[in-house]
């Protein structure tokens, strides 16, 4: 139980909105391929879990969740040893890595250009899930944590899954990639400025450290008022498309604009905790919403 617990189950369904998306988008070429969608979920998984051990890790170590508003660390509470930590996140590393490499041989066999290109993805990706809070300079103390979770999140999950079926860069699903990537950064955001006194103490220089209160609640709106917009653009460029698809992207529009609203009324900076959940939430609906659409709507 403690292990699941350090892997933090509930980050899971953010992590692989974007892996649906690509992959359920295969369908309306008819390339959708049932075993490299399982490859793909648990190969995105194991990153998401590698990373979050890594996080426990890494701040664990540090100090950094000492005085920490959220979930229990089970390092900084001494319920897991760094040492036994340590060995976790070797032993998912590997799991993550002989994950990547069964992904892409199935996916491009007989393509070695682009399996050795898949590879270092992979690799990139392990390297990333560890180094965001593991090491001298971690990129997630220095700001770089919403570039890294708007590329692999976004970008990389939803293209790059795609790609695995297709093999070709698919430009209609940029609009959902970049709604994907703002809407997790949203969600770190929100986890940043819940942590943004104990972050300044420690010297975590989060975005929200580095822009404080004020203006990490407008960086907010902005990313989830940009998400609405690719939500949007997306309707626009599909032109085959049904009054039930439409009205899905309705409703997690106004979800989301409710959402705005709510967190600019927030002083307690513990409070923006509760806005996660539904913020995760109307991401995977969102993410549902597309899946069901490409298979039965478009």
């Amino acid at each position: 139980m403690l292990w699941l617990s350090a892997a933090r189950l509930r980050t899971l369904p953010l992590s692989i909105s974007g892996i649906f998306i690509g992959s359920f988008a295969a369908f309306t070429s008819n390339n959708f391929n049932f075993y490299i969608f399982l490859l793909a979920i648990a190969t995105t998984i194991s990153y998401q879990v590698l990373s979050n051990f890594a996080n426990d890790y890494g701040d664990g170590v540090k100090g950094t969740d000492l005085n920490r508003v959220g979930p229990k660390r089970l390092v900084q509470s001494g319920l897991i040893t760094p040492k036994e930590m340590k060995k976790g996140i070797i032993i998912t590393s590997i799991v993550s890595l002989s994950l990547t490499v069964l992904l892409v041989s199935i996916s491009f066999e007989g393509s070695p250009l682009h399996i050795v290109l898949f590879l270092i993805l992979g690799i990139l990706s392990i390297f990333a899930a560890i180094k965001y809070t593991v090491g001298s300079n971690p990129y997630g103390y220095l700001g770089l944590g919403d570039l890294f979770v708007f590329i692999f999140f976004g970008l990389t999950s939803v293209l790059g899954s795609n790609f695995l079926y297709t093999t070709k860069f698919n430009s209609s699903l940029l609009y959902p990639a970049l709604t994907i990537g703002l809407l997790s950064v949203g969600v770190l955001n929100l986890n940043n400025m819940r942590d943004i006194q104990n972050d300044k103490l420690v010297g975590k220089k989060t975005m929200s450290v580095r822009m404080g209160l004020k203006n990490s609640k407008f960086y907010h709106f902005f990313l989830i008022s940009i998400s609405i917009i690719s939500m949007i653009l997306f309707l626009i460029k599909v032109e085959n498309y049904s009054i039930i698809f439409i009205l899905l992207i309705f409703i997690n529009i106004i979800w989301l604009t409710n959402h705005i609203y709510k967190v600019f009324k927030v002083n307690d900076p513990e409070n923006f905790d509760h806005f996660l959940k539904p913020l995760v939430f109307a991401t995977v609906f969102y993410s549902i919403s597309l899946c069901f659409s490409f298979v039965y709507l478009i």
